[in-house]
């Protein structure tokens, strides 16, 4: 595996080792290329202002990335385009991939309210991030003036500025676990038993299997400037997609009202906290954040260390956490085939994490963002939308963002199961109202619960290529086919 001596983070965008968690304010302003030689020189202006992995921002942050319909309308050469995945090329709403994301019904593109098939194509997105509301403001501002006199149109541009004390808009706490990835932990301090290679999360680099990803290989004369980096498989060719690696973005729509709503309904209007502890059933922790497989009884929200557990031998039966959680099918750490319980389960599992990015939009429910307050204003008017900018980095789009997606969340039959999908994000469409269940493994006898709405539904998404720095000067700087 590469030492953290042989990564350039002065190559790589900030957003790939960090969240931005210190700037609150978001933004994700949607593009569209109507001159091509125009956004070039515009790519080209901005890159010294891009963060950078070597820097940690104080009061502002910019990232850059591109669909491949954007490579080409800047007419990119297509036959270095025709390297990079797939999946990226082929987009997010083809019929073959609306059925592996689940994308119908409510979900169904043609709702989307942007990259939707009847919608203007998503060429550019530029990420902004800033200590509040008013900081970024001022910055989007500053480019937004001027997108039209570069040959840019901004088609959409979607805010997180959510005030929820690190949850998210059901009401628990967010952001818990990622994967660990040793080169991108410059203080050692975090240091764990089964780190996720780099070249998981970027392209260049040996990937799990100790292997390098498919990404586009130049010959030397089609970088005459020498701006791109060497193979690192020793090929001798300029490597574009080096310190680069894909963005998922989905916007995800939740039914906060419907889903706490549902868990009173199937507490028998019992006490507040029976729906909480069936809520936190489905997702397989508590609001605070713990837990169920360290604390199944009980929330326990002064819980410090709420990411070190496995499942194979502290709840091999899902009688803590159920089998079918949100969180025990999104990682299932030791708990799947082979060896669960072992080594390879674990190194199978980190074959498809994902470094997650994302901010909710919308207004909570009620400001406390508690469970309990939800269920005692279940009847007052509702604010508005809310949901998640879901954002995920991946070198491999298929075997992680879209094999966590269809194999484990959509899947009703994931972990030995029977018509369950993932009871949070799963796709209920398909199947009989019987089949969309949730089954809670107990003793003597399991508890299933069946008619499980639609709880979250997809409004716009598209796949990106977020290049390195290097890349990105390239991409600005390539002469058009």
């Amino acid at each position: 595996m590469e030492s953290l001596t042989q990564i350039d983070l002065d190559d790589i965008q900030g957003l790939v080792v960090r969240g931005y968690k210190d700037l609150s304010a978001a933004c994700y302003v949607l593009l569209k290329i109507m001159d091509g030689a125009k956004a070039k020189k515009w790519c080209e202006s901005v890159i010294p202002q891009i963060t950078r992995a070597s820097t940690r921002p104080e009061d502002t942050a910019l990232n850059i990335a591109w669909t491949r319909q954007g490579l080409a309308a800047i007419r990119f050469d297509s036959h270095i385009t025709g390297q990079f995945s797939d999946e990226f090329r082929s987009g997010m709403i083809t019929g073959h991939k609306r059925r592996i994301l689940g994308d119908v019904g409510e979900s169904v593109p043609e709702n989307w309210v942007w990259a939707g098939p009847a919608d203007e194509p998503v060429h550019v997105l530029v990420l902004m991030y800033a200590r509040g509301m008013d900081k970024l403001t001022e910055f989007y501002s500053s480019f937004a003036r001027g997108f039209a006199q570069n040959g840019l149109k901004e088609i959409r541009r979607l805010t997180s500025d959510s005030p929820l004390g690190g949850k998210e808009h059901f009401g628990f706490k967010d952001g818990i676990a990622q994967p660990y990835v040793a080169q991108f932990d410059r203080s050692g301090t975090r240091k764990q038993d089964y780190p996720v290679a780099l070249g998981e999360i970027l392209l260049g680099y040996q990937n799990a299997y100790g292997r390098y990803t498919q990404r586009p290989l130049l010959d030397g004369a089609q970088d005459p400037q020498g701006l791109l980096p060497h193979d690192m498989e020793g090929s001798q060719k300029r490597d574009l997609g080096k310190n680069g690696t894909y963005l998922v973005f989905r916007q995800l729509e939740q039914d906060v009202r419907g889903f706490w709503s549902f868990m009173k309904q199937q507490s028998q209007n019992a006490d507040a906290a029976h729906a909480v502890y069936l809520a936190s059933k489905m997702v397989g922790r508590w609001p605070s954040g713990a837990p169920l497989v360290k604390a199944h009884a009980a929330d326990d929200p002064h819980m410090k260390q709420q990411d070190d557990f496995m499942y194979h031998h502290q709840d091999a039966q899902g009688l803590k956490c159920p089998l079918g959680a949100h969180i025990r099918r999104t990682n299932p750490r030791d708990s799947l085939e082979p060896e669960p319980g072992g080594k390879k389960s674990i190194e199978f599992s980190n074959r498809h994490r994902i470094l997650r990015r994302g901010r909710s939009y919308g207004q909570p429910f009620t400001p406390s963002v508690d469970p309990h307050d939800f269920m005692r204003n279940l009847e007052q008017k509702d604010a508005g939308e809310r949901g998640l900018h879901f954002i995920c980095l991946n070198a491999n789009i298929g075997r992680q963002f879209e094999f966590v997606q269809h194999t484990w969340s959509n899947n009703p039959n994931f972990n030995g199961l029977y018509e369950d999908p993932d009871p949070i994000t799963g796709n209920r469409n398909g199947r009989s109202a019987t089949g969309n269940a949730f089954t809670i493994q107990q003793e003597p006898v399991r508890k299933r619960i069946c008619n499980l709405p639609q709880f979250i539904r997809v409004r716009g998404g598209a796949y990106f290529f977020l290049p390195g720095i290097c890349a990105l000067k390239y991409i600005a700087t390539a002469p058009q086919e």
